[in-house]
C-alpha cells in the first residue's frame, strides 16, 4: 500500500493536506505544544514519526515487553513517508504539519483511498459482469427478491467503508514496516522464482483460512448475527458479491491481510492479488457457468452454496470442502444453455424444494425475504 499511498500523496494528498492543515496554520498552532500523555513510559509528539520508549521506566511492564517485541519485528527501512521512494519530492511534500509519516494522516489517507478504490472496483466490475455475462433469466426465479439488485447495492455500498475501516490497521502496519512485504527482486529475496511461488502459496493459504472462517460463520448463532445478510440472496447477481454484513466481509478477508505478516510477498504482486480477489468475488456471483471443474470452486460451486447453504464453503478450490465433507457437486442443470421456459421452471421448482428444506433447518420456519 505504500506504493499506492505515495502516488496519491504526490498527485493529490500533499496539496490537500497543505491546504487544509498547513504548517503555521490555526490547527498547527493549537496542537503545536500538545504532547500525548505517557503510555507505560512512552511519550510521543504528534508530529514525530517514530515512537520512543523509556526502557528504564518500562522494563518491568508486560506492555513494555510487548512494545519491545513489536519494535524489534519492525523493518525500519520500510517506514513510509520518511523520504520519497518511488516519486520525487513534490512542492507540497513538507507544507502540512501532518507529515506523510504521521500516523493520523496515514490512517485517514489509507481509509479514503481504500474506500474509494473499493467502491470503484465493486461498481465497475459488478456492472461490467451484469452487462456482459450475467444471465438475466434469473429474474424469473421464484427465489429472486423484490428489488434485489438495489438491496444488494445498498448493502454493499454501506458495508464497504466499514470493512475498510476494520482493515486499515493492517495496511497501517504494512506501510510502517511490520510485514514481510518487499520490493527488490534479487538473490537476497529469492528472485523471480520466489515471486512466482508466492501466487499458489497465497491462494492455498487464503483458501484454507476462508474455508474455516466461512464454516464458522455458518454456526447457527454466528450465522444469524453476521452471515445471514449475505445469504439473503438465494439466487445472486454480480452486485451480491460484496453485499455482506461488514464484520462478516472483514472476517472472510482476514487471511488475505494476515498472509504478508507471516510470509514474504512482493509489493506489486500483493496489489495485483488484492485486485484479483475482488474480481474473483464478483465472478463467483455472476451466474456465468463456464466449467464444472472438480478442483476449482467457481461460479457453479458458489451458486450451490447460496442455494443450499451448507455446502462449498471454499473460495478458490474444492480441496477443503472435500476434506471437510462439505463439497456438493453442482447440478448438471446449471450448465444447460438456452433452456426453454418450461424446463427452467421445472429446474427452479426442484431447487426451491430442496432449498426450503435446508433453509428451514438453518434459519427456522419464518422467512423475512420478500420474493417476486
Amino acid at each position: 500500500m505504500d506504493i499506492v499511498l505515495e502516488v496519491v500523496d504526490y498527485y493529490a494528498f500533499d496539496r490537500v493536506y497543505a491546504s487544509l492543515l498547513p504548517k503555521g496554520g490555526l490547527v498547527d498552532n493549537i496542537v503545536s505544544g500538545f504532547k500525548l500523555p505517557a503510555l507505560a513510559g512512552a511519550a510521543k509528539d504528534v508530529n514525530d514519526a517514530n515512537w520512543s520508549f523509556n526502557s528504564s521506566i518500562t522494563t518491568q511492564s508486560p506492555l513494555s515487553a510487548l512494545v519491545g517485541l513489536i519494535s524489534n519485528y519492525q523493518n525500519k527501512n520500510e517506514i513510509y513517508g520518511l523520504a520519497p521512494k518511488y516519486l520525487p519530492a513534490g512542492d507540497f511534500i513538507d507544507a502540512s504539519f501532518l507529515a506523510r509519516s504521521n500516523l493520523i494522516r496515514e490512517l485517514i489517507s489509507l481509509f479514503v483511498v481504500t474506500a474509494v478504490f473499493g467502491w470503484a472496483l465493486y461498481f465497475g466490475v459488478a456492472s461490467f459482469a451484469y452487462c456482459t455475462v450475467f444471465d438475466k433469466k434469473i429474474f424469473n426465479h421464484p427465489r429472486y427478491l423484490k428489488n434485489q439488485i438495489w438491496l444488494e447495492i445498498e448493502r454493499a455500498a454501506t458495508a464497504i467503508p466499514v470493512m475498510v475501516l476494520l482493515t486499515t490497521p493492517f495496511f497501517l502496519g504494512e506501510i510502517n514496516g511490520y510485514s514481510f512485504l518487499y520490493m527488490n527482486i534479487d538473490e537476497s529475496t529469492g528472485g523471480w522464482k520466489a515471486v512466482w511461488l508466492q501466487i499458489p502459496s497465497f491462494i492455498l493459504f487464503t483458501d484454507c483460512g476462508i474455508y474455516f472462517i466461512h464454516r464458522w460463520l455458518h454456526w447457527p448463532a454466528v450465522y444469524k448475527a453476521l452471515h445471514k445478510p449475505h445469504h439473503k440472496w438465494i439466487v445472486c447477481t454480480p452486485f451480491a458479491s460484496h453485499a455482506f454484513h461488514p464484520v462478516d466481509g472483514f472476517a472472510q478477508s482476514l487471511p488475505y491481510h494476515v498472509f504478508p505478516f507471516l510470509f514474504p510477498l512482493h509489493k506489486v504482486l500483493y496489489l495485483g492479488l488484492f485486485v484479483f480477489v475482488n474480481f474473483w468475488t464478483v465472478m463467483i456471483h455472476d451466474g456465468q457457468y463456464l466449467s464444472n471443474d472438480p478442483f476449482v470452486n467457481g461460479t457453479a460451486c458458489h451458486t450451490v452454496h447460496h442455494l443450499y447453504f451448507n455446502y462449498n464453503y471454499g473460495q478458490f478450490t474444492t480441496l477443503w470442502d472435500r476434506i471437510g465433507r462439505s463439497y456438493r457437486r453442482p447440478d448438471d442443470s446449471l450448465f444447460i444453455k438456452d433452456s426453454d421456459v418450461k424446463l427452467n421452471n421445472k429446474i427452479w421448482k426442484e431447487q426451491t424444494t430442496q432449498m426450503e428444506k435446508i433453509r428451514g433447518e438453518l434459519e427456522g420456519k419464518d422467512d423475512d425475504r420478500v420474493y417476486i
